[in-house]
């Protein structure tokens, strides 16, 4: 029987010239010696052909993001942080890309959930002189990135819609190198950057918008160092549009009168899956791998993760929380708020994911947990939650990296071999931090001019410090982000939401 299939495709040229050609071997010489390359040898070491047809913007992000050295602060398989195409799921279900493909504004949503800093400019936002600029300004950096969203017919390619990155320009002859992601079908070409606009200044029938192009780039301060939203979970759709509509509803009550009957109001209604939505980030390491001392990278990140802890404990906010009956009374979160249980239960994910079987049916079991501190040169006591995990015959020692507080214990702690009280992030701090990043106007709803005084100045995101400031509005850029996203509306604003409402 004959085999059907397609086996790539033949790259119209011109008007486009194949980077490994002659000629293009040659514009790449000279655009290299004019210094408009520099971008392109980051990319081309994470340059990735696209999983899935329909898969070109999971993979033009994913490529982009790795090649600016982004840390996804989540697992992709066995011990390892990395993006890939099947973790770039908080804007639109896998599925629904695979099977639709996905517009341009949730493309620049993606990168923004991910912990970049995008741009995003349709055509008619913006000119080629404008654009021109741009890929200039970024092929001459390993800084920044562009991602085009255009139409292959200007180029007489067939297919329809794409994304691709720019790994290149040749100011010469004004030409673009689009390394294109659907590697299976054309290899990495030359275009006219002119012909480029005219592909990208296309309407899209999907949204009825102009395509067009975005600047990808590292955020100065890495996001969400402790805290993070989470969308593996359907669930968050709920939870998000609880957070950001209905609890501005449910204070317009007459019952509102002070501090812990807003908190009330937040939390006895909360989704039944609200413990899945926000979570701090705990870190895992092979004890055999690691051995008895901590990298300085490792010391590092957890002493930044430790302030942010400490400084979430010293707010106004912390301590009404900490009091707050509603607050302590969450089962979704409050069942493992004891170390030895979130040992156990992170111990166990990890041993999943250093043996690469997440998800598997064998059963991980956590067989014991213990606490301790690990000081060396006269550096700050690190504590380390060691666990033996057991499956099936085998054994896995996992250390856990705690981040913890030695402020004054307003929840539950744990009396380590450093002979100090020292907490590790619980509820009721978790809660302090997603109060803080719920938009300004949540609370307007509140209608005793006082109360709502005071809730604005517990609130207020002004007079954090800057660490803490940056972890709370990058949570809060996330709520906005999702909630653009549950309403379609993405693709109708493309800038940066205000953190001011």
């Amino acid at each position: 029987m004959a085999v059907a299939g397609l086996y790539r495709r033949v790259l119209p040229s011109p008007p486009a010239i194949e980077f490994a050609s002659s000629e293009g071997k040659q514009l790449f010489s000279e655009a290299l010696q004019s210094g408009t390359m520099e971008g392109f040898f980051k990319l081309i070491s994470y340059f990735q052909t696209q999983s899935e047809p329909a898969y070109c913007g999971l993979a033009s992000i994913s490529m982009v993001l790795n090649a600016l050295a982004i840390d996804p602060r989540r697992k992709w398989k066995g011990p390892w942080r990395w993006f890939d195409e099947s973790m770039l799921d908080c804007c639109e279900p896998l599925e629904k890309v695979k099977a639709e493909g996905i517009t341009f504004g949730k493309v620049a949503c993606l990168a923004h959930c991910a912990g970049a800093k995008v741009e995003a400019f349709r055509t008619n936002q913006s000119t080629i002189n404008d654009f021109r600029k741009y890929v200039m300004a970024c092929t001459s950096s390993e800084d920044c990135h562009v991602i085009t969203s255009y139409h292959r017919a200007p180029f007489k390619q067939t297919g329809t819609g794409h994304f691709s990155p720019i790994g290149g320009y040749h100011a010469g002859s004004d030409m673009a190198l689009i390394l294109d992601v659907a590697r299976f079908k054309y290899p990495p070409h030359w275009v006219p950057l002119t012909l480029l606009w005219e592909a990208m200044n296309t309407v899209d029938e999907a949204t009825g918008h102009q395509r067009g192009f975005m600047l990808i780039s590292r955020l100065q301060k890495t996001p969400s160092l402790l805290y993070t939203l989470s969308c593996k979970h359907e669930s968050w759709i709920s939870t998000a549009k609880y957070l950001m509509d209905d609890v501005h509803v449910l204070l317009k009550s007459d019952d509102v009168t002070d501090v812990q009957k807003v908190l009330s109001v937040v939390f006895t209604s909360l989704p039944t899956n609200f413990a899945e939505f926000i979570k701090w980030v705990a870190e895992v390491r092979r004890q055999e791998d690691a051995g008895s001392s901590l990298s300085e990278e490792e010391k590092g990140r957890l002493a930044v993760k430790e302030e942010v802890l400490k400084q979430v404990r010293e707010t106004e906010l912390f301590k009404h929380v900490a009091a707050s009956s509603c607050c302590r009374n969450i089962p979704s979160l409050i069942d493992k708020d004891t170390l030895p249980e979130i040992a156990a239960s992170v111990c166990c994910q990890g041993a999943e994911l250093l043996t690469g079987k997440v998800g598997s049916s064998n059963g991980f079991c956590c067989k014991t947990t213990c606490v301790k501190c690990l000081k060396a040169n006269g550096d700050t006591p690190v504590t380390v939650v060691s666990g033996t995990v057991v499956t099936g015959r085998s054994e896995q020692g996992v250390d856990m990296l705690v981040p913890f507080s030695q402020t004054n214990p307003w929840s539950c702690h744990v009396s380590g071999p450093c002979n100090t009280i020292r907490m590790h992030p619980v509820t009721s701090d978790i809660i302090t931090v997603l109060l803080l990043a719920l938009p300004p106007g949540t609370w307007s709803g509140i209608t005793d001019e006082k109360l709502l005084q005071e809730i604005h100045n517990l609130m207020s995101t002004d007079n954090l410090p800057p660490l803490l400031q940056e972890e709370v509005l990058n949570l809060r850029r996330q709520l906005h982000f999702l909630k653009r996203c549950q309403d379609n509306k993405v693709d109708d604003d493309l800038g940066v939401p205000s953190l001011s409402q």
